[in-house]
């Protein structure tokens, strides 16, 4: 999706949150999610995707999301003031 950035949802990471790779790399997990408005484009999958779909809020609770996800998801559908920072 071509997407124009309006805003900053929050900062998210945490310590014990580690992820190690069978290559032998290990790293902790640091994301900036932003709110946008799409301008254009289309759903596409990608080498790290399976599926992609729009999915209306009311059913979030059907899927299997991680719950660190399911946070961001959740503060940006909260559409708070500040951003979250943690």
């Amino acid at each position: 999706m071509d997407v124009k950035v309006i805003g900053l949802i929050g900062t998210y990471t945490n310590p014990a949150h580690v992820l190690a790779y069978d290559d032998g790399e290990v790293r902790q997990q640091f994301s900036i999610c932003f709110r946008a408005q799409i301008i254009g484009g289309s759903l596409r999958t990608s080498s790290e995707s399976k599926e992609v779909a729009f999915v209306h809020p009311s059913r979030l609770d059907e899927l299997n999301i991680h719950p660190s996800m399911r946070m961001r998801i959740d503060h940006g559908l909260a559409d708070r003031s500040e951003p979250y920072v943690g």
